[in-house]
This record gives structure tokens, C-alpha cells and sequence, in this order.
């Protein structure tokens, strides 16, 4: 099986070390982890391994590295796997060591994100299998975690999936509320290309097989087919017969994927594989040093 993966650009670095930061000022509170300031000597050392405690596919790993650097002086850690790895159960991901306290500290801002993102990753390359062979890709929406999505996206990537557009201002995607007070399609979409310069993708959706007519009519070369079923959707490509890329979304759900693939779309979008993610189950294994 050959899942056709997005190359997976790095995070920028900045960016997660304000979201880390963030995250450890919001857990570390006003007076510091005061477990480990009883139980802990300030000099006590400890070495941990980070592993998975069930199956599933990478992603977020510069997370926990990020928390272990910025929580202070004196740790070191070491990755083991690449985000986008598939992992069993018992696999390594990664180790740390240095100060006992540090590590305690540390630890679950480390874990928060690399389960979430890496549950993302999980999903969406399930997602990803079920059209494999086909020429159909997944892609995400804009329903993610506010505060989140950039690094939410990036899981879908690393799952094997491709992302939809950012955020508002970077596309046009035109929907059923903006062409009903634009007049109709013809005009919402004339309206847009008017306005957007000449590197603003423009998407429009559409309901019916007439809308698409009249979307293809007006110049649309990205169309979004919403809530359409299987039938409708082949002729939907059949109509379109290569004059735009197609996209399908609405309500879809694992077991229809194949279905859908089979119409020949270009992608099939949902929000399940960002807003349904289980957390992977990983964690970090204390081995006290000297």
C-alpha cells in the first residue's frame, strides 16, 4: 500500500516555542511544580523514555523538545522517530535526561501536544488508506482547535493528507451564504475574480448539477460539491470532464470515503480527522540516575 504523502515543511520554530511557553507558564502557575520541589532533590538527576502505547503515526515532535529546551538548563533530548513514522506499541519515540525536576516539569506540556497532533496523524492516515490507488486526496477544513490549526494541519500532512486553505485571507472559497446575498452564482463568482489578485485561488461551492453548470459557465476552475451523494457526484465529473478540480465535502464519514473516491473527485474534505482525533496514547517512562 502507497499512501501519497505532502511533503511535510518544518514548523516554524517560533511559533512553537511561543505555543510551548504558553503552555508551561499556564501549568507551571505562579510558584512552580510544587511536587517536585517536595519530593525531588535540586540536583537529582533522571533519564526518561518516550513511547507509544499503541499504534499510530507521529506528528508534533518538535513539541517536546521545545518544552524540555525551554524549561530550563540541563536536558537533552533525543528523538528516536521522524513525525510521519508509523509506530507500534512499545516503540521508542524519543528519550530525555538531565535535571529530575526539569523533566517532571516539563513532561506533560511535552505529551499534551505530541498525543493530540499524533492522534490527528493516526486518523488521518486511516483516511488516507482508504482512498489509496485512487487519484481522490484528503484534505482538512478550517474546523480545528482555536489556537491550534497551523500545527493541527501539519498532523494532517504527516498522516498523509493535504491541507485546504489556512485561514480567510488566504483564498477565496465562496459558500452558499455568500452567493445567496451576492444574487446567485454567476455573480458571487464574477464579483471575486474582479477583486482577487492574480495569486488568490478562488473556489465555489455549489449544491445542485445546475449550479455547477452555471459555476463552469462563469470561468470556476476549483469547485466545492456540497452534501452531494454518490450519483450525483459522478455526474458532477462527468459534467466538469477535467474543466475543474473537484471537491467533495459534507458529512463525510470513514465508511463512505471509497464511494466517494470512486466518482472521481480530486479531494474529499472533512473536519473528522481534525475534530474527531483520539489523542495516541504515549508516554514517558522514569529511570532515576545518579
Amino acid at each position: 500500500m502507497h499512501i501519497v504523502t505532502t511533503p511535510v515543511a518544518e514548523l516554524p520554530r517560533p511559533l512553537v516555542e511561543k505555543a510551548v511557553m504558553a503552555a508551561l507558564e499556564e501549568d507551571l502557575g505562579l510558584a512552580g511544580d510544587l511536587t517536585s520541589q517536595a519530593t525531588l532533590p535540586p540536583q537529582a538527576t533522571a533519564s526518561a523514555v518516550l513511547a507509544s502505547r499503541e499504534a499510530g503515526v507521529i506528528a508534533g515532535l518538535a513539541f517536546p523538545a521545545a518544552a524540555f529546551r525551554l524549561i530550563g538548563d540541563g536536558l537533552t533530548f533525543e528523538p528516536a522517530v521522524a513525525d510521519g513514522d508509523a509506530v507500534e506499541r512499545g516503540t521508542v519515540v524519543g528519550r530525555v535526561w538531565g535535571n529530575a525536576r526539569l523533566v517532571m516539569m516539563a513532561e506533560r506540556v511535552a505529551l499534551n501536544f505530541l498525543n493530540h497532533l499524533s492522534g490527528i496523524a493516526t486518523l488521518t492516515r486511516q483516511y488516507a488508506r482508504e482512498v489509496d490507488g485512487t487519484k481522490t486526496r484528503i484534505c482538512d477544513t478550517r474546523k480545528t482547535t482555536p489556537g491550534l490549526r497551523a500545527f493541527e494541519k501539519y498532523a494532517v500532512r504527516c498522516g498523509g493528507g493535504a491541507n485546504h486553505r489556512y485561514a480567510l485571507d488566504d483564498a477565496i472559497l465562496i459558500k452558499d451564504n455568500h452567493i445567496a446575498v451576492a444574487g446567485g452564482v454567476t455573480q458571487a463568482f464574477k464579483a471575486a475574480r474582479a477583486f482577487a489578485g492574480h495569486l488568490v485561488a478562488i473556489e465555489i461551492e455549489v449544491e445542485t448539477l445546475a449550479q455547477l453548470e452555471e459555476a463552469l459557465e462563469a470561468g470556476a476552475r476549483i469547485v466545492l460539491l456540497d452534501n452531494m451523494d454518490d450519483a450525483t457526484l459522478r455526474k458532477a465529473v462527468e459534467l466538469t470532464a477535467g474543466r475543474a478540480v473537484l471537491e467533495a465535502s459534507g458529512g463525510v464519514k470513514l465508511d463512505r470515503l471509497k464511494a466517494i473516491a470512486a466518482t472521481g473527485v480530486d479531494f474529499i474534505s472533512t473536519s473528522q480527522i481534525t475534530m474527531s482525533a483520539k489523542p495516541l496514547d504515549l508516554g514517558l517512562d522514569i529511570e532515576i540516575g545518579n
